[in-house]
């Protein structure tokens, strides 16, 4: 990687305290979760997305607590002593964490009572709670009871002869206190919400919906015949659920993996019990000394529990209360590729593509490539990085598999410690080892995070390769969600460097340089920090496009590149740890974040070069575990078009005042007033939509 030179400056920067330097990465955390919620709050959304988003915020929140907040709880039973950047203790951030998440939770409860619930009345969509349950519905109700739900429940007692039962990570339970009418006892018993039955049953399809946990409690007494039912409370409980302690020097990391899961599964740490506010002392005070929990842990919801299941109302069929449904477009020059017409590899021979999912389809590109690749008679081999995908089911695994049906070498690298989706990928790396692709499992201590395919195809006497470097992963789902980016390109050094990297992934190599690739965790942080000190200059620019920007070192470097004269503009998703604005530190510095219908997941840099940006795009975030714990891979945009094409992206997302967020010098995160009405969603709609009628220039719509 060529790094242009530039004069030394005359001043040094001036770092401020260490404290005043960084934000808090789990209070910024919290601080998206917030801008999520605020999106529940939007009247100008359609009902069922402010739904959608009230339950978003939900499912953030579980994985907040299983994974940062379990760590942050083990430092402190560790006793670590070490800080955040931000010179805050572990004790000091779970207090503030505690706040923070008190009166988060208390706004989406008031969103859901105040706002939701009547709104959806109105709109024909009832969610009706036990006690407003009437005779004839309450008839309708045991019917549905006694042939549904009452042969898939098990309450379980606790008394001498029954210990207290296993409560599994984020179960919905009801807690049930007892009496023997004729031994004037009482006991505990617990009733698990079974998950495999529907959150929410229906008392007229699409109108009226009664939780399941109310349609069960008004039937204990079915349950526990001849008793007498002196009290009944839904609760909820969160454990570690982070699989990063795995010894990953493991033989058998497979196995390995294997035996965590089934440990936690019984084992894992409880970390946070939520709670209906008129739960009684006594069965409060027995779940805190079963669960082993201090008050810290517990969290009193005055609503309904685990809103993340309102989801399932989000598919009901009612468009009036939906976004518009998008469909992605083709790429001008894929037209056709699905059909075979022309030859995809033929299209990249003559120059590179580049995909903008959601709004340029994930089929007709990435799948496309694979699957032209899997027939292709003259493809001798295909190589893929797989993170997360859709399963067994999926074009892109059903595609490796016909590959190797067909006697083509194909090798795929499964992180199966992708959290959250081990146990998924286990199983489906099995199903492709039976099809007889190489599946490994990655390196010893790293995770492999890459968005990477190769395709190796013998053309005459010569071998070619083709490959797609991406922002996301090969999960065909989330590809019309989540906002990404994709590269197809048959250029030879990025082939050679590419058939290095999977040389690292699959044997033994100590390659740590690449003639176009940036790779973690070898050159990839010194070569991002080259760049931006290349732009510490007056005239400097640069603009940076992630998910987290939480390192210190790049942190720093940016101050130093904006002190020196860089302007700098930073997108940022989800956390960030730079104080942008902040007089003598970050002057030149600013921060948006992007929250509306897709999720915001594309990676994208570019670097002014003295007026002759440079452009690169890949999987890999601004964090100390990307940089340094993760096999992550960027990748420089050459062809002039496509820098232009990453460039009027970067430039819609800096004009949006409809969904962006700017970050102030004091911390705080405050809507862009709406002034012009750009809307980045919409507007890459509009582009992708006058590309695929033929009003862009060669690929590259109007801005």
């Amino acid at each position: 990687m060529a790094v242009g030179a530039h004069p030394e400056p005359e001043t040094s920067p001036v770092l401020a305290p260490v404290g005043s330097r960084y934000i808090n990465r789990e209070l910024s955390r919290l601080d998206f979760d917030e801008r999520v919620l605020a999106m529940a709050e939007d009247p100008r959304l359609p009902l069922l997305e402010r739904l959608r988003f009230l339950a978003i915020f939900s499912q953030n929140l579980d994985d907040f607590f299983q994974v940062r907040v379990a760590g942050l709880k083990e430092q402190v039973l560790a006793a670590v002593a070490v800080a955040s950047p931000d010179g805050m203790s572990p004790l000091d951030q779970l207090k503030a964490i505690r706040i923070r998440v008190e009166r988060l939770v208390e706004r989406q409860v008031r969103i859901y009572t105040r706002e939701m619930v009547p709104a959806l009345a109105q709109s024909g969509i009832t969610i009706v709670r036990a006690a407003g349950v009437g005779k004839r519905e309450l008839a309708q109700l045991h019917t549905v009871f006694r042939e549904q739900i009452f042969p898939v429940l098990t309450p379980l007692a606790v008394d001498p002869g029954h210990p207290f039962p296993y409560i599994s990570h984020l179960s919905l339970n009801l807690a049930v206190m007892v009496r023997d009418p004729q031994r004037k006892q009482q006991r505990f018993a617990r009733v698990k919400v079974p998950p495999v039955l529907p959150r929410f049953i229906p008392l007229i399809e699409g109108e009226s919906y009664v939780p399941l946990e109310d349609v069960i409690a008004l039937h204990l007494t079915a349950l526990f015949p001849g008793m007498d039912i002196v009290s009944q409370s839904p609760f909820r409980v969160t454990r570690d659920g982070d699989l990063d302690d795995v010894d990953s020097d493991a033989e058998d990391l497979l196995a390995a993996i294997q035996t965590e899961l089934r440990r936690r599964r019984r084992h894992a740490r409880v970390v946070r019990l939520e709670v209906d506010p008129e739960m009684t002392p006594e069965v409060l005070e027995l779940l805190t000394r079963e669960l082993e929990l201090q008050p810290t842990d517990i969290y009193q919801v005055d609503g309904l529990l685990d809103m993340g299941s309102l989801l399932s109302l989000t598919t009901l069929d009612r468009p009036d209360l939906k976004e518009e449904t998008w469909t992605p477009t083709t790429q001008p020059r894929l037209r056709g590729i699905a059909a075979e017409v022309p030859d995809l590899f033929a299209v990249l021979r003559a120059g590179d593509v580049l995909a903008h999912h959601p709004y340029d389809s994930f089929a007709t590109s990435v799948e496309a490539f694979i699957d032209h690749a899997s027939s292709d008679p003259d493809v001798l081999a295909i190589k893929q990085t797989l993170y997360r995908t859709s399963g067994p089911a999926s074009p892109i695994v059903r595609a490796l598999i016909r590959a190797a049906e067909r006697g083509k070498q194909v090798v795929a690298l499964v992180e199966i410690k992708a959290r959250g989706d081990e146990q998924a990928n286990i199983g489906w790396a099995r199903a492709l080892e039976e099809a007889n692709v190489h599946v490994v499992y990655g390196l010893l201590g790293l995770k492999t995070h890459a968005k990477v395919t190769l395709v190796v195809r013998r053309e005459g006497g010569h071998i070619k390769y083709y490959l797609h470097v991406g922002t996301g992963n090969y999960n065909p789902s989330t590809a019309r969600i989540y906002e990404d980016v994709s590269l197809l390109s048959s250029d030879s050094d990025l082939g050679s460097d590419v058939t290095e990297l999977f040389n690292l992934l699959t044997g033994y190599s100590r390659q740590s340089r690449y003639r176009k690739l940036l790779v973690a965790p070898t050159n990839l942080r010194n070569g991002i920090t080259q760049l931006i000190e290349r732009e510490g200059v007056v005239g400097g620019r640069i603009i940076i496009k992630v998910n987290n920007l939480i390192d210190p070192e790049i942190i720093d470097a940016l101050y130093a590149a904006s002190q020196r004269g860089a302007q700098i503009d930073l997108l940022v998703r989800s956390m960030c740890a730079l104080r942008p604005g902040v007089t003598g530190l970050s002057d030149r510095i600013r921060v948006r974040s992007i929250v509306g219908q897709f999720l915001e997941h594309s990676r994208v840099f570019m670097f002014g070069n003295g007026g002759r940006p440079e452009y690169y795009l890949g999987s890999s975030d601004l964090m100390q575990r990307n940089l340094d714990r993760r096999v992550e891979a960027v990748v420089p945009v050459s062809d002039s078009k496509l820098r232009l094409r990453l460039q009027q992206i970067l430039d819609v997302y800096l004009a949006d005042d409809v969904l962006a967020w700017e970050l102030g010098p004091e911390s705080l995160w405050r809507k862009v007033p709406t002034v012009r009405g750009v809307s980045s969603h919409s507007r890459f709609k509009e582009l992708a939509l006058e590309s695929a009628h033929g009003n862009g220039l060669n690929g590259v719509p109007h801005p």
